[in-house]
């Protein structure tokens, strides 16, 4: 911006003009800031500025936006010495150190998760993905030098054994260094021992290549990458920190039964292994998953089984046949018509017409024995 009169900024599609010849600069920043808000209101006190470098300086403003509270007007101007002018750059919302903002963006592969992936997702790995490393392969420079490195560590071992014995053969003499006088032995004896250190060290490297290439078909490091010791670190730590770890609600209702001492535990090589196995246990939740040495599933191997239920439950007598109750009967009303029907039905038909043809009219013994009675 140059000349008389600066273009500040454009509001509401017209511009601005302000003079810029001998006016203070934080006034001139606040018009800018007037003219940029939506509406005078939103701009509040003067906060501050800063000088920068080649004549810029920023002026601040509180910001009264709803919605934007903790947040700054900035005006950022540039003073021309030689003409002692004052000229606008820009003008912007800032946050401030109270303003309320929105979380650090990540990127998305970052905040996936694996719950995220289906079956027919796919994420890759990258080349450079540090919880890999290069596998070893027999010829290969880095197989190579694995055994190198393993021999010169044990030679430098040696070598270092010889010259403390061969120390303790010299003597300090009054500043002179003498070696002991003493019988030397012969070039033939030097030459046997020197032999037989050849041969000494020549097995040992054979052996130290046969123990590497053992532990490469142990581990099978003959992959084209294997995990690196980042890569081991963190796959201890999901897995330690997840369901199957001692932190789990399985693990404080096993009672202290773990899977260290399960017989259905199938342990791992590598240093993985001294923390985690395989479960192999079929009524376990965590079959054929791994699992922390101290995880505890409630299905150990030493617990007992459950006591059967009996095929048939004897319930409680509904009788009580123990004991005997007294009762004391009330005597019998006696209604000689039901006798006379009682009889009938005991004597049968037959019978009954019998006595009723011998005496039509005549009552029944009983009847008449009974009246007697009473008559008496």
């Amino acid at each position: 911006m140059t000349g008389a009169l600066a273009l500040a900024v454009e509001a509401d599609g017209e511009g601005v003009a302000m003079p810029q010849d001998q006016r203070d600069p934080q006034d001139l920043a606040r018009d800018v800031a007037l003219s940029v808000a939506s509406d005078p209101s939103e701009v509040g006190d003067f906060i501050g500025s800063s000088e920068g470098e080649d004549g810029v300086s920023e002026f601040r403003f509180a910001s009264l936006i709803k919605g934007y509270e903790g947040w700054l007007w900035s005006v950022t101007l540039f003073h021309d010495a030689e003409l002692d002018r004052w000229t606008v750059d820009e003008s912007s919302l800032v946050p401030g150190s109270d303003a309320i903002l929105p979380p650090a963006w990540v990127p998305w592969k970052d905040r996936l998760l694996p719950s995220d992936l289906s079956v027919t997702d796919a994420m890759g790995t990258e080349k450079d993905d540090p919880r890999l490393e290069p596998g070893l392969q027999p010829g290969d420079k880095g197989y190579e030098s694995a055994a190198q490195d393993e021999s010169e560590s044990q030679g430098n071992q040696k070598d270092a054994e010889q010259t403390v014995q061969g120390s303790q053969e010299l003597v300090d003499a009054g500043g002179a260094i003498f070696k002991k006088a003493g019988d030397q032995p012969d070039q033939a004896d030097e030459r046997s021992d020197q032999g037989e250190q050849d041969e000494a060290e020549r097995d040992w490297l054979r052996a130290s290549k046969q123990d590497l290439d053992s532990a490469v078909e142990r581990f099978a490091l003959t992959r084209r990458h294997v995990l690196s010791p980042l890569g081991r670190a963190q796959t201890a730590k999901r897995w330690y920190e997840g369901q199957r770890g001692p932190k789990s609600l399985s693990t404080r209702t096993a009672k202290g039964a773990t899977c260290a001492s399960c017989g259905f535990m199938i342990p791992i090589q590598g240093e993985l292994g001294t923390m985690f196995g395989v479960c192999a246990n079929r009524w376990s939740p965590d079959d054929g998953k791994v699992v922390a040495l101290d995880h505890g599933c409630g299905e150990h191997s030493e617990i007992d089984p459950p006591q059967a239920p009996p095929l048939w439950v004897q319930s409680a007598p509904a009788f009580d046949d123990l004991h005997i109750d007294v009762v004391r009967q009330a005597p019998r009303e006696e209604r000689p018509e039901v006798e006379l029907i009682e009889q009938i039905s005991n004597e049968g038909p037959e019978e009954a017409e019998d006595d009723a043809q011998e005496s039509p009219h005549s009552e029944p013994e009983t009847v008449r024995r009974r009246r007697r009675t009473k008559r008496q």
